[in-house]
């Protein structure tokens, strides 16, 4: 047997036992990097909803949509990323095909909630930069929590759908890998509403605060006020999370845009390219915390109090990061 082919059959959990010294690497660097990735995404997002929750400061509607986003990222890393480890390295187990569908169950859930509340960041940054003197009555932190539980209740819909319709273990003699395959009508909805109407919304509102913002950017210069200033932090925050938008779209088109054309295509696209965007979406959840320690001084500070311990010698949560 070719190399290729035994790398082949344990990358996509196919049947056979493969005591070959290739494959046995393979599955170990895997578990490497599958481990690492988890370890990333789960540190990294447990120091972003660690700095929200303990530092008021930080309790601000647009920060406790940033803290459901961080849940549903560091859930990724806690079960989807290690439930897709085991699964690549088992083979002949009984629990697989359970494993495979409460893996996918939960994929769907948390992915199409990190979307939405994206969607719901964006509403939010457009009131903020576009009508800010709206903005305390129109968001709050009772319309953030409804956004909340919109968002996760669509990913929980989503979720339940996909895990109902998944195929049942052996469907095209293949057994569970990274995506699953899904009658038509079952990818047409995880498409349109789970990753295409949000992405409509927030690319159109994106552009509209890209307008104002620059029309806002002409007029502080002209003017020293302390509400100037505040436009200014406005717009930072908002250029913050548009980066965040941008690189949560450049992850996730490709896998979204490759299954939409998968049947269309008469499932001529191959397993290991839907793979290779499928994980390349989940390693999304490991950027955001990196995006928030880069553009904002205050997280880099909540972190550090974080990391070296110091919220634990005293209590700190009503110090001033900016």
């Amino acid at each position: 047997m070719e190399s290729s082919d035994v790398a082949e059959q344990l990358l996509f959990n196919q049947s056979a036992n493969l005591p070959d010294i290739t494959a046995v690497t393979i599955s170990y660097l895997f578990c490497i990097f599958g481990g690492s990735l988890s370890v990333l995404i789960t540190f990294g997002n447990l120091l972003v909803i660690m700095s929200i929750a303990y530092f008021r400061q930080l309790h601000t509607p647009t920060n406790f949509l940033m803290l459901s986003l961080a849940v549903a990222d560091m859930l990724v890393g806690l079960l989807v990323v290690p439930f897709s480890v085991v699964l690549f390295v088992s083979s002949y187990w009984h629990l697989e095909d359970l494993l495979c569908k409460v893996r996918g169950s939960l994929d769907a859930l948390l992915c199409i909630s990190s979307i939405w509340n994206l969607c719901c960041i964006s509403v939010d940054r457009y009131y903020a930069v576009c009508q800010p003197l709206r903005y305390r009555t129109k968001i709050n932190v009772h319309v953030v929590w409804i956004m909340i539980m919109v968002c996760w209740t669509i990913g929980t819909l989503n979720g339940i759908i996909l895990s109902v319709k998944a195929p049942e273990k052996g469907h095209n003699n293949n057994k569970c890998a990274s995506i699953q395959v899904q009658t038509q009508k079952t990818i047409v909805v995880a498409v349109v509403f789970g990753f295409g109407i949000p992405a409509v919304i927030i690319s159109s509102i994106y552009l509209k605060i890209l307008t104002v913002a620059q029309k806002q950017a002409r007029s502080i210069r002209n003017n020293a006020t302390s509400a100037a200033t505040v436009s200014k932090m406005e717009r930072k925050a908002t250029k913050t999370l548009a980066i965040v938008v941008g690189v949560f779209l450049m992850s996730w088109t490709p896998y979204f845009l490759s299954i939409s054309f998968h049947p269309l295509s008469n499932y001529t696209i191959p397993v290991n390219v839907l793979q290779t965007f499928k994980w390349l979406g989940w390693s999304n959840s490991m950027l955001n915390p990196f995006v928030y320690a880069f553009f904002y001084s205050w997280f880099r500070s909540a972190f550090r109090m974080i990391m070296t311990g110091k919220i634990f010698t005293d209590d700190f949560s009503n110090s001033k990061l900016f």
